[in-house]
């Protein structure tokens, strides 16, 4: 479970009132190592249900249990209204970034999905 859950947001009380899509959602982001990276898209393809809008609802709505910054778009592109706080995240452990061009409105970098990306076949251990 993220250091960053909100408080309150053990376990087994959160899970209690989920959607068993939800919990399972959240169960998939939990397992995505430090400074790795996947899609709405990858996590649906994950649980072979659902697609990157179902995904990205759950997120936005019982994300801030988990590590919500390793679920991303699949441009790479920061989460509107959570950039700098997802960012500090990146930095922090890591994440591959891709600096943003001088022209680019903020500058802010986006996750260099290429390198960042995480498809689950290794254990997460692996990568922390």
């Amino acid at each position: 479970m993220s250091e960053d859950r909100l408080p309150g947001d053990d376990r087994p009380e959160y899970t209690q009132d989920l959607p068993e899509y939800a919990e399972r959602v959240l169960e998939v982001a939990e397992l995505i190592p430090a400074g790795r990276v996947m899609t709405y898209g990858d996590v649906a393809e994950w649980l072979e249900e659902g697609g990157p809008r179902q995904v990205g609802r759950v997120m936005s709505l019982y994300g801030g249990a988990v590590a919500w910054w390793r679920v991303v778009r699949a441009d790479g592109v920061l989460l509107p209204g959570h950039e700098l706080e997802a960012l500090g995240h990146y930095r922090a452990e890591g994440t591959p970034l891709k600096e943003a061009a001088r022209t680019a409105e903020g500058h802010l970098p986006r996750v260099d999905m290429r390198r960042a990306r995480w498809d689950g076949g290794e254990h997460p251990e692996a990568h922390t």
